[in-house]
């Protein structure tokens, strides 16, 4: 073999090692980037729906700022457009809910598109002004949107209890 073909075999070799070696590190990276995704949707999911299930007649515009800010989409102009009724609901009937997520997780997860799906266990506490409080375990799926600020809910719809 000539010095020129050696040569050009070497460099050939070379490349195709740097190619894969770019590539495997681009493919190691990208579980780390999903984990990251999976790690922040499941904490916004548990943070967003907790905030989504609670609310205190005394501070009813603090909650519901509370609970614009942790929506976006859909979920965020429902929330907009009913909040006058709402509150007059809301306030009619001086309850204090406090939503407390007691199991969380990711069931569907998109990177590329930026979408989460979390289901979640909240055992939610309603404190009327004049009574007992009462407790209920419910379950709930939040659907999720990444967006410039973080994730986002964009959708909360309770989830039926359908025994075995």
């Amino acid at each position: 073999m000539t010095r020129l073909r050696l040569g050009v075999v070497f460099v050939v070799l070379a490349a195709v090692f740097a190619g894969w070696g770019g590539w495997t590190l681009w493919q190691a990276g990208r579980p780390f980037d999903a984990e990251v995704a999976r790690d922040a949707a499941l904490q916004a999911g548990r943070s967003g729906v907790a905030t989504l299930t609670t609310l205190d007649y005394q501070s009813i515009d603090a909650g519901f700022g509370r609970w614009l800010e942790v929506s976006a989409g859909p979920l965020r102009e429902e929330l907009s457009s009913a909040q006058d009724a709402s509150k007059q609901q809301i306030a009619k009937a001086k309850t204090v809910t406090t939503g407390t997520v007691l199991e969380a997780a990711v069931t569907e997860l998109d990177v590329t598109v930026g979408t989460a799906r979390v289901i979640a266990a909240v055992e939610i506490v309603v404190r009327p002004e004049v009574g007992e409080q009462a407790a209920k375990r419910s379950r709930f799926q939040a659907d999720l949107a990444r967006t410039d600020t973080g994730w986002k809910l964009t959708g909360l719809a309770q989830v039926p209890y359908v025994p075995a």
